[in-house]
């Protein structure tokens, strides 16, 4: 039984997680770390693809404040302790194709006769219905298939993303959002629900603001990108091979940015003039490339021109906010774990 405390925001909520690869367990993984009581059904035997990426049982961090119950769901009686299980939790996880669970035999229909205040959550790719319900894919194929890993490239150039953080990653959040809504609507209406968290359905919605910078003709046009193409939002190689980012879209910012470079010369109120971009563009480069990162570091970093350095994951581990904030934490083995987030604390109106 988790602590109430106030990090612990979700110990009432029980779960139950039927253990797959990626968004799934990380979901899991997410609402326990926030204080939910989930229980793990895992395989008798292991899947490779969990041995490759995700360690070996004991030292699987997705794993983590999780109970582990092995069942094997090909028996009646597996599927049988199973239901039970499901019987007294608020949301169950799953993260099959459509149609595993029911063909199991403990699909929504066999969990709403047991439990009708479940919260059904399914965890997918590209969704329970639609074209390509029952196809395999990874991140990388839902981030396409959504318009916006497209613009991650500059004209001409091969998309790139971090690999599994804005597909999977985004859509284990997505999905512990639709529980946590369910179970409280659950909670007052003794009716649960199915949720359908398709990765391609999350990714897409977490692209509003995107859409909103489109239809003002910002970027995915004609005209000139602020953010592909202009000099004061871009990543720049220094002068010892590292890179540093500038973000600098407000007018404000960029003054300060301009001032600190020694760029006097540089009105900040032409800032969108996109006439000047190019030439302006290749004199950050140049100027950029001229000192090392931490020169870089130095001048902008802390400051409000919307400054920081590409830093390597170690790096990111021992870096002076990230230290402060108690972000990461390597363990004795060299996993990097990261803190629960987001963070919590008591409202107390006395302070």
């Amino acid at each position: 039984m988790s602590e109430q405390a106030p990090g612990n925001p979700l110990h009432t909520l029980r779960v139950v997680e039927f253990e797959g690869i990626g968004p799934g367990p990380l979901a899991g993984l997410m609402l326990a770390n926030l204080g939910a009581q989930v229980t793990v059904i895992t395989r008798p035997t292991p899947l490779k693809i969990m041995q490759e990426f995700g360690g070996d049982a004991g030292n699987n961090p997705l794993r983590q404040n999780k109970r582990i119950v092995a069942l094997d769901l090909k028996t009646a009686a597996g599927v049988e302790q199973a239901l039970e299980l499901v019987a007294v939790a608020d949301a169950l996880i799953e993260a099959n194709r459509p149609g595993v669970m029911e063909r199991l035999g403990i699909g929504p229909d066999e969990c709403a006769a047991r439990n009708p205040r479940l919260v059904y959550g399914r965890m997918t790719g590209w969704g329970q219905t639609g074209p390509l319900a029952q196809s395999a894919g990874h991140d990388l194929n839902y981030l396409a298939l959504t318009g916006l890993l497209s613009l991650s490239a500059r004209s001409g150039e091969a998309p790139i993303a971090a690999p599994t953080v804005m597909g999977d990653a985004a859509g284990s959040l997505g999905l512990c959002f639709g529980i946590v809504s369910a179970v409280l609507d659950a909670r007052i209406s003794g009716q649960g629900r199915v949720v359908d968290a398709a990765i391609v359905d999350v990714v897409a919605m977490l692209g509003t603001i995107v859409q909103l910078a489109r239809a003002s003709g910002q970027i995915d046009g004609a005209e000139p990108s602020p953010f592909h193409d202009s000099p004061f939002y871009d990543s720049y190689i220094c002068a010892d091979g590292h890179f540093i980012t500038v973000g600098a879209l407000e007018t404000q910012f960029y003054a300060i940015l301009l001032a600190k470079l020694g760029l006097t010369d540089v009105d900040p109120a032409s800032q969108y003039d996109r006439k000047q971009w190019p030439a302006l563009k290749a004199r950050f480069a140049e100027l950029f490339a001229s000192r090392p990162r931490d020169h870089w570091c130095e001048i902008l970093e802390g400051s409000d021109a919307c400054f920081a350095p590409v830093l390597n994951i170690a790096e990111a581990v021992n870096h002076a906010h990230n230290r402060a904030r108690g972000i990461y934490r390597e363990t004795s083995s060299g996993l990097i774990e990261t803190a629960p987030a987001p963070r919590f604390s008591v409202l107390n109106p006395a302070r």
